[in-house]
């Protein structure tokens, strides 16, 4: 008998797609209102989820999805980052 894993599901920000953890980045903001991208998914804080594609990256800074839901303005350095993993 085969043992099926659970694959955790997450729902991304800007589409609103349920994908798995593994095609997703998170964006963390801990107790002290920093921002982080967390690559890893086990940061502690408030995380939200973003798909890796550049049209969820430019939904989610056009319509400022990120600062909503972790309620702290999102600094450029943090787009910076997003925009270069969404690119590789």
């Amino acid at each position: 008998m085969i043992i099926l894993r659970k694959i955790p599901l997450r729902k991304c920000l800007a589409t609103g797609e349920q994908l798995p953890k593994k095609e997703l980045v998170r964006i963390v903001r801990n107790k002290e209102g920093e921002v982080f991208v967390d690559l890893t998914g086990k940061m502690n804080g408030r995380g939200a989820y973003l798909k890796k594609s550049k049209e969820a990256f430019e939904i989610a800074k056009k319509k400022k999805l990120l600062a909503r839901s972790l309620q702290v303005e999102i600094p450029d350095e943090i787009f910076e980052e997003l925009g270069k993993l969404v690119n590789e």
